[in-house]
């Protein structure tokens, strides 16, 4: 009888079969996105190439953000923070949180694993790469704007591909 393979990947194991599938696609997609940003600039020069990806990942996270307000407006949802939650665009599996209470009493959910950022850090860790990486996360701000730029903003307040241990994506009320 074989073995069942462990289910292994950036160097932690899964909880289950589901958790690995989801790892398994995120560095399967992490992967193209590394080859499609890196030939972009090599063809084009950093700053110029850098600035159509940029541009790509803003309007990829565009699509998302119109998906997820289409589909709250069908559910009958005022387009709100809490509501953008509520129609998911990742698995609900593969990213591991934990929340915190700071010491000055805000909570805090900490993303200590992305699959993508952990992808990216497998291809590598120079740091002109991990920018290019880091330009895909820019992806949580589009949505967010396609969402509803006019009341909602997102901000990384921390990032790992930026250095930080975890990430921390944060919705909110735009100043006014």
């Amino acid at each position: 009888m074989d073995k069942e393979p462990k289910r292994e990947l950036f160097g932690e194991v899964a909880t289950d079969g589901w958790e690995h599938d989801v790892w398994l696609m995120a560095r399967r997609l992490s992967l193209l996105y590394h080859y499609l940003a890196t030939a972009i600039v090599e063809r084009l020069g950093d700053e110029e190439g850098r600035a159509l990806v940029k541009t790509a990942v803003w309007n990829y996270g565009t699509h998302i953000g119109n998906v997820q307000k289409e589909a709250a407006i069908g559910m009958g949802l005022p387009l709100t923070k809490e509501n953008f939650r509520r129609v998911p665009d990742l698995p609900s599996r593969g990213w591991r949180h934990r929340d915190v209470t700071l010491t000055n009493g805000k909570n805090q959910r900490q993303t200590y694993l992305c699959p993508i950022a952990r992808a990216f850090k497998d291809i590598s860790t120079d740091p002109n790469l991990t920018s290019l990486h880091r330009l895909y996360c820019f992806v949580d701000q589009s949505k967010v704007d396609a969402y509803n730029g006019c009341d909602l903003e997102c901000v990384h307040e921390h990032n790992v591909l930026s250095g930080d241990d975890f990430c921390e994506v944060v919705t909110r009320e735009k100043a006014k």
